[in-house]
Formats: C-alpha cells, structure tokens, sequence
C-alpha cells in the first residue's frame, strides 16, 4: 500500500529528527569499521537514503537508530567485498570477508555495538584534529557530530552553501591524506588534542551567543548543538575539568539567552536584562559543572575561570549585587592562564564597575595602540561607555560610531548608532 502524502510527510520529520540524534554515533561505529571518517559519513548517507525510500513505506522502526547502523554495516560488508584489495585496512578485513554469512555479519554487529562512547570520542578527536583549519574543524564537527546540512551550517554563519562543502571536502581528504588516526590521543598528545575540542566547541557556542555577522544577535541553534556536543564529551571524559568548565561555562551563559534580545529582536545589554527570565536550571547545571570541575582540580583551567566568572553573574539576583571586585580578580588570575588583549578589555569593564569608570578608562587607553585590536568593535564600545560614565558625551559619541562601524552585526550596530545619538544629549 502507497504511503499518503501525510503520511509521507510525517516519515520525513521523523527521520530528519532521528539523524539529528543517531548520526553521530552511526558515523562514529561505522568509522571504526572502516577507519576513514569520510567513508564513513559516506555509508550512513547511505543508510539515511534507505531509510528515506523505505520508511515512508513500512513505517519508522521502533528502534531507528539500530536500523540505521544496521543498513549502514551491510554497505560496508558489501563494499569490503568489492574492494578487498585497495588497502592494507581492508586486506585485514578481507581475511575475515573469507568466512562468508551470517556468523561474519555478526562478528561486525559486536565491534559495532561495543564501545559506542569510545566511538564517539574517537570522532570528536577526528574531527577537531590540529591538522585541519580552524574553520574546517567546525563545520566538519556541526556536520558529523551535530547532524547539521551544508546549507543549514552555511547559513548559521553566513558563507555561501559551496564553501562549506568545499571545506568538508577538503577536511576530509586532509584526515585521509594525513592518514589521521581513528583513535583518541594519550600521553602527551591528549592535551592539545583536547584543547582543539574545546576550542571548537566554544566557538560554535560563541557564534550562536553574539552572532558575528548578519541580522540576528542570537542563532540559538547553534548554541544548542554546543551544549549538545559539550554535555556529550563530559559524559566521555568524566575526568577531564576543562571539558566541565566549558560545560560551566556555556550552561551559565546559556541561561541568559531569553534575556538577551526584546520581542522584537534588538539586544539587551547584561545589566539592563530582566533576571526573572534567565533560566535558573541551566544557571544550576553550570555550577554543578564548575564545582565538579573544580573538585578535579580545574578551578585554574581556562573554561573554569570564565565560569567563575558567569557564576558571579548567575548568582547576582540583581545587577547591584554583582561581585565585580571577584570578577576582576578572576579576569587577572585569566590573564595569567591566558595573556590576551581581550581579557584585559573584560578586566578593564570589571575594574570600572568595581572601581569607576576613570580607573577603567586608563586601562583601556592602554590598549588603543594595541595591532590586534585596532579593528574590534568591543574597544571602541568599552571606551565609549567609559567617557560617557565620566560625563565626556561627545568623545563617547564618536567611539560609539566608531565601534558601529566595525561590528558586521546589524543588531549590534543598530544599539551602537542608538548609543551614540543618546550621548550627544550629554
């Protein structure tokens, strides 16, 4: 009997909403087997597409995510088959290829089946790997292991569909090219391997927090799929703090995200924000992460000190009663950690809440000449607010214009331009 177009229609949400959850681990099992990410990803294409012909036919499975690593292992079998001599890898399996039927189909279901967590981290590691570029780390990581199109990826931050593809391309010849182990690092390689994760994850995360570019100051999805992946890796690496500080560290900053914009689109600056609608379970969530990674010794982590910092934000009930003389401790012992421009623009924004914004102002004068930052937009935006605390309304106009100028976000420009008219009244 021929499916209805409703019925049809229903199959497909169906499936698109059990890729977005399976297709990690599926990719995951099936590159143990065949030890190329690419191939990988290939074969449960393979199986999405079955699953595509056939389920609006038969119906969804009671387990889809078992019928999917099923069909996506038969394709492998059959292609082992096809192709036992094209490398050493398969010339092993193919010995094992000679023993045909049911009891070799059933020895691949329990290397399959074993493990599914390695499997997972195996592909975290794989796709964050140092060897690829930044940019193809992430969408090689939003596309295998947050389930998303090249489209929806492309569209999240703003680049045309084709050069996204070329990068998952690319990502994926370098990891063959490279011939990038299927494994996750030991020793001493664990630790940068590591901090490629996270780097990644975090900037998937940042992208959704303050969108870089476009007309929306918040891509929510995107800081899902980081708290997707996040919370995925703690359960992978219980033992590792920093993957806690950054589940911390996202958890508490997620929380605000309902605050953040007015029903109309435009953004709410941190102390203007209804603390009634921050999500207090995501705000609890954080400081249990925190507090598990610093029981581990991570409270100096790189993660775990920005969630300090959130932390003070989440447990202030109001704006008034935000520790910033703690905060700006956090952000010297984070320049320490990491000794960047950026964290002395956030130290300095502590410093002038906790102290006036003169004391804030001269530590920001201090970075005007600094390379790195002669084109970020926060600099002028921070000094701005500064002069205009201090009653100097028109130098605080021009470095709200300046800051407007710089910033690719629409939204952002617009609060920034509106900044700027408001401080002509000074």
């Amino acid at each position: 009997m021929t499916a209805s177009p409703t019925e049809r229609s229903k199959a497909a949400k169906a499936i698109d909403a059990v890729w977005r959850i399976e297709s990690p681990r599926l990719i995951a099992g099936l590159a143990r087997l065949v030890r190329d990410v690419g191939l990988a990803e290939e074969l449960a294409q393979d199986a999405l597409v079955a699953a595509l012909e056939q389920w609006p036919e038969s119906g969804v499975p009671d387990n889809p995510g078992a019928w999917l690593m099923a069909t996506g292992k038969r394709r492998a079998i059959d292609l082992f088959r096809r192709n036992r001599r094209l490398e050493r890898k398969q010339q092993e399996i193919g010995r094992e290829l000679e023993i045909q039927g049911e009891g070799f189909e059933h020895d691949i279901d329990t290397r399959l089946d074993d493990d599914i967590g390695d499997d997972l981290l195996r592909l975290v590691f794989t796709a964050c790997h140092p060897v690829l570029s930044t940019e193809a780390r992430v969408a090689l990581t939003l596309r295998m292991l947050g389930g998303l199109t090249t489209d929806e990826i492309a569209r999240a931050f703003l680049v045309p569909e084709a050069t996204v593809a070329q990068r998952i391309v690319r990502a994926k010849k370098t990891l063959a090219k490279k011939k990038i182990p299927f494994e996750v690092p030991s020793g001493a390689e664990l630790a940068p391997r590591l901090s490629s994760v996270l780097e990644v994850i975090y900037l998937i995360f940042n992208e959704g927090y303050s969108a870089t570019a476009g007309d929306d100051w918040l891509r929510p999805a995107l800081c899902e799929d980081a708290l997707r992946l996040g919370r995925i890796l703690a359960g992978l690496a219980p033992n590792e703090p920093e993957v806690h500080g950054l589940v911390a560290l996202m958890e508490i900053q997620a929380s605000r995200s309902k605050a953040r914009v007015s029903p109309t689109g435009e953004p709410i600056l941190l102390l203007d924000q209804n603390r009634g609608r921050w999500d207090h379970l995501l705000i609890r969530r954080g400081l249990k992460a925190l507090e598990r990674a610093e029981k581990l010794d991570g409270a100096s982590g790189l993660y775990a000190l920005q969630a300090a910092i959130a932390a003070c934000h989440g447990r202030a009930r109001t704006a008034a009663e935000t520790d910033w003389e703690r905060i700006a401790d956090l952000y010297g012992t984070l320049a320490k950690v990491a000794d960047s421009p950026v964290v002395e623009l956030n130290r300095a924004v502590a410093i002038s809440m906790a102290f006036g914004p003169a004391a804030g102002l001269e530590l920001v004068d201090k970075l005007t000449s600094e390379p790195s930052l002669e084109n970020y937009h926060l600099l002028p935006s921070v000094r701005g607010d500064f002069l205009l605390k201090l009653g100097r309304g028109e130098e605080a106009r021009a470095e709200f214009e300046r800051a407007a100028s710089l910033t690719r976000n629409s939204r952002e420009r617009d609060l920034l331009l509106e900044r700027a008219r408001t401080a002509e009244a000074y």
